[in-house]
């Protein structure tokens, strides 16, 4: 592939709801450009942009793709994006990237879930973007609908119809395009090939009417274009052509198009759409990249997806990346498709290239030049909110485990890894379910490494109840010294505050020098309670009186008196178990908050009040964290997906009675296993 200048690049991104047919446009977009000679399907696993196992195993893109095609002169970096919400982050990062979004949309199911959480990002980067209707010859398909659900959805967006479909459902074989006022009318064979005609007469009225709004949309775009229009002269196609470039680039507008990916239907008129109108990347002055992407390969290593931005990379050279302040050499760059690579000797600004084994590259970092270092804006990623618990299924394979997960939180900026060390598991944290069941088939499939998941324990802790006064002694006699150590104690409760020592000794009944060892053993014997062994919190001791023996006295013996005074009065203080409370702040339309606020309600929540922001409510409550270990999965069900929340550790509070019980004898039960 020759190398591109600026003004010939397109970056666009395929952007939608799953299952929309973005992998199958691709798919087509290589075939009409005669990269392949027959058009994969995904139900056969063999398409171009889904080449993972596990994309092929699920039939679903869970990964980002680079598809770069030549079109009339231009090359056109097609991403195309997984529709599933569990991978929105490779969305986010694509769109970090592009000058311009395509949002496909089935033509029967019309504007679904995804693809209102996604205008909203896009709404909010300012980024042009055009509405493909996909799908027109499905049985219920309407090009109308779609366009009525928009206008309703977005009242202040300007949709500009660039095209009318002609036939329906199966019957659709052609498109009008209302600027050149022309009829492409396409074989039914999956060919791509068409004639051009005089628009039908039925179509007329329609396609002038869609002419005069798309004129009337454009035309602020350019000032002689505007005095035209005003004066009621009217527009030449040239006209419209160049005042749509305008108002796209500006954001004016949005245009919509319409065909069917799987019969190759409009597919042609797109790709000249990309090419005419969408705008061509700006270059910045100082040499700059971008690292949008890394993917983890077990057989080339790291490779580091990015878009250039000023500049030019060349191949054995070196770059400074300003976010972590190391310089790293750029070994040989190459323009990757689908899983094919294509070495090159530079890229030159504005375009998209892939790079392996970069030492230091994290997604969002910068590579620049040393003499001129300069910083990107990063990528915004949503934040993981599903954890579970994960350990391998073998023994010895907890240092792979380790390493296989670091990898994979460098492939995927959406993961979070943590230890919980009260309760020693080590926890993944992903964006849902299916997020989750795909790490755990690459970590078996790229590493080697079976693991088991589930849902991670809840870091319960025990306290008391009631004042009390107790006595430990430990005292042993064997041949020469003996051990004697002596110790009464109060222990109280004591809110809010892990713990208190103090000590209020007369008369020297416990010498000075063994206090610190009565301290030591009182904090060795709160790691576990009475209850359920639990550490125990939120209590004062006191150490008020003892004895010694001048000989056989130590350190070690009144600590061990400290452990059995402190066990012994633990479980006569009228022992409670607590329960860690987070700080919930849940994000919905307002469709749906009843529902959220019963279901949190249901989960021993506090609903403590609500704001609004835009056309979203948030809701803030406290509520116990064992109630809240799947509320990514029970909120997306609850909100068709449009909820999303945040939450952190507030407190410890007390179980409340009618549960405590059996949650004890419950937790007795896993705690010994």
């Amino acid at each position: 592939m020759k190398t591109y200048d600026a003004e010939h690049l397109r970056n666009i991104c395929l952007v939608g709801h799953g299952g929309v047919g973005k992998t199958s446009l691709s798919e087509t977009f290589l075939f009409n450009s005669g990269v392949i000679n027959r058009i994969g399907k995904i139900t056969e696993g063999n398409t171009v942009s889904d080449f993972l196992p596990e994309e092929v195993k699920h039939k679903v893109s869970i990964s980002t793709s680079l598809i770069p095609i030549e079109w009339q002169g231009v090359k056109v970096n097609v991403l195309d994006t997984p529709g599933y919400s569990d991978f929105f982050g490779e969305v986010k990062s694509a769109l970090r990237v592009v000058e311009g979004a395509v949002l496909v949309l089935n033509g029967v199911a019309g504007l679904e879930v995804q693809a209102e959480i996604l205008w909203d990002v896009m709404a909010e980067q300012k980024l042009p973007r055009v509405i493909f209707v996909n799908k027109l010859d499905r049985e219920n398909a309407s090009f109308n609908k779609v366009l009525e659900q928009l206008q309703q959805a977005y009242p202040e967006a300007r949709f500009v119809p660039l095209q009318i479909p002609l036939g329906q459902e199966a019957d659709f074989r052609g498109i009008v395009d209302i600027i050149e006022n022309k009829l492409y009318d396409y074989e039914p064979n999956g060919s791509g090939k068409f004639v051009v005609q005089e628009v039908p007469e039925e179509l007329q009225s329609e396609s002038s009417r869609f002419r005069e709004q798309l004129g009337e949309a454009v035309a602020e775009a350019d000032d002689e274009i505007l005095t035209k229009y005003l004066e009621g002269e009217s527009l030449t196609a040239a006209d419209l052509k160049t005042a749509l470039g305008l108002a796209l680039k500006q954001n004016l507008v949005i245009p919509i198009l319409c065909g069917s990916a799987y019969k190759n239907i409009g597919i042609t008129n797109l790709l000249n759409f990309f090419a005419d109108f969408l705008p061509a990347p700006e270059v910045l002055p100082q040499k700059s990249a971008l690292v949008f992407k890394t993917l983890a390969d077990p057989y080339v290593g790291k490779m580091s997806f990015f878009r250039v931005y000023g500049g030019k990379f060349n191949a054995e050279s070196m770059a400074y990346n300003s976010s972590r302040e190391v310089e790293e050499k750029i070994g040989q760059p190459f323009y990757l498709r689908g899983k094919t690579q294509e070495p090159i000797a530079s890229v030159a600004a504005g375009d998209i290239a892939v790079v392996a084994k970069l030492q230091e590259v994290k997604t969002g970092d910068t590579l620049c030049g040393k003499d001129h270092p300069i910083q990107l804006e990063g990528i915004d990623f949503p934040v993981p909110t599903l954890s579970m618990a994960i350990e391998p299924k073998s023994k010895g394979d907890e240092d792979k485990l380790g390493n296989s997960l670091a990898r994979l939180a460098e492939e995927d900026p959406t993961i979070k890894l943590s230890k919980n060390l009260e309760t020693k598991e080590l926890l993944l944290t992903g964006l849902g379910e299916m997020h989750l069941e795909i790490l755990q088939e690459k970590l078996t499939r790229k590493f080697g490494v079976a693991v088991a998941v589930k849902v991670p324990r809840v870091p319960y802790r025990e306290t008391i109840r009631k004042a009390v006064k107790v006595e430990g002694k430990h005292k042993k006699q064997t041949g020469g010294h003996g051990q004697y150590g002596h110790v009464w104690i109060n222990l109280e409760p004591l809110d809010g505050k892990d713990f208190e020592f103090t000590e209020a000794i007369f008369g020297g009944s416990v010498p000075k020098q063994y206090i610190p060892a009565v301290e030591k053993g009182i904090r060795e014997a709160m790691t576990e309670g009475a209850m359920v062994g639990y550490p125990v919190t939120d209590i004062k001791v006191t150490l008020c009186d003892g004895s010694y023996h001048a000989v056989d006295s130590s350190e070690m013996a009144f600590k061990l008196a400290a452990i059995i005074a402190f066990r012994k009065g633990v479980e006569l203080a009228k022992p409670a178990l607590l329960e860690p409370v987070v700080e919930v702040e849940v994000k919905v339309p307002e469709d749906f908050m009843g529902d959220v606020i019963g279901d949190l309600n249901g989960k021993r929540g506090r609903v403590l009040g609500m704001d609004v922001s835009g056309k979203y409510q948030i809701i803030k409550a406290h509520v116990p964290q064992a109630e809240m270990m799947r509320y990514a999965i029970d909120l997306r069900a609850l909100t068709q997906g449009r909820g999303t929340f945040t939450l952190k550790f507030l407190q410890y509070e007390e179980v409340p009675d009618r549960i405590s019980e059996a949650l004890v004898s419950q937790l007795k039960v896993a705690h010994n296993h």
